[in-house]
């Protein structure tokens, strides 16, 4: 698949992610004092049911799109010290696989049923502060340069 091609499917899957995930922390942590607790406790749960139904698809058009254009660039990732561009993807990489292990971990716990509140509140925290560093270094890859 051709780079351009790679790159639209990547940054469309990346917009849903990321806007999930903002719209969790930022919406509805703020949403969570002003809402009844069983009320609070039903919109996650639907959140996550449909969460879990979309977001496998989302994740695997983001990473599997994110592996074509790494082998795309796998000369800067080779030497990754060599250059501020390669070093700042080697970093954005190592953030998204981390991402995936925190949407691993929580599908590990709601499957064995210890998914609670505050597993989701931390885990979308970190996520997010995650998905903000990504953005950043996606933007600086190509605008720092040292």
């Amino acid at each position: 698949m051709n780079y351009p091609v790679l790159l639209t499917l990547h940054l469309f899957a990346a917009l849903f992610f990321v806007g999930t995930v903002f719209f969790e922390v930022l919406m509805l942590e703020g949403v969570r004092k002003h809402v009844p607790r069983d009320v609070m406790r039903t919109m996650e749960t639907a959140i996550g049911n449909r969460a879990r139904r979309i977001m496998p698809w989302v994740l695997l058009v983001l990473y599997g799109a994110g592996l074509g254009m790494a082998w795309y660039h796998r000369a800067a990732l080779a030497h990754p010290l060599d250059s501020s561009f390669g070093l700042l993807l080697t970093i954005k990489i190592v953030l998204a696989l981390s991402v995936f292990g925190h949407f691993l971990a929580a599908m590990t716990l709601h499957r064995k049923g210890k998914l609670r509140s505050i597993h989701f509140k931390y885990i979308h925290i970190s996520v997010f502060c995650h998905m903000i560093g990504i953005v950043l270094l996606a933007k600086g890859m190509f605008y720092l340069h040292w």
